[in-house]
């Protein structure tokens, strides 16, 4: 049994549109504890800002946060992965595209996110690690 990227995704996804300012996005993500939003166009992502989106081309670039729209500053085209994903592909792509954060799509519709940290937190992703490894073991009980 490998573990697929639903297994693991967190499903409760704070979206905003692209006319939004970043102020608005900032007072957000506070809100909901997060380091990032998805940016949607009639209900499709369309792309990511994460908090360094925010220090690179914001806050260092000393952009007015409320006039600002996210739309100038997330990073697109928005790299997704699907539910049925295995979930170490999906961690391979991650570390490949150096990403954090995935969108998990399906046919246009988002039904959730994978994080590099929600993996980490994941008790059924090290159940999975552990069993795999254990099941390679020399001594293992017959």
């Amino acid at each position: 049994m490998s573990l697929k990227v639903e297994d693991v995704m967190i499903k409760n996804i704070v979206t905003i549109g692209a006319k939004t300012s970043v102020k608005k996005a900032v007072e957000l993500m506070n809100k909901h504890e997060i380091g990032c939003v998805i940016v949607v166009n009639k209900k499709k992502p369309v792309g990511i800002v994460t908090e360094r989106d925010m220090l690179n081309r914001v806050l260092l670039q000393r952009k007015d946060p409320s006039k600002t729209r996210v739309s100038s500053i997330m990073s697109k085209p928005l790299m997704v992965g699907k539910p049925q994903t295995e979930l170490r592909e999906a961690v391979t792509l991650m570390v490949e595209r150096r990403i954090k954060k995935l969108p998990v799509v399906e046919n246009t519709h988002l039904l959730g996110l994978l994080t590099l940290t929600d993996i980490v937190r994941s008790s059924a992703y090290f159940e999975h690690i552990i069993s795999s490894f254990c099941s390679r073991c020399p001594w293992k009980e017959a």
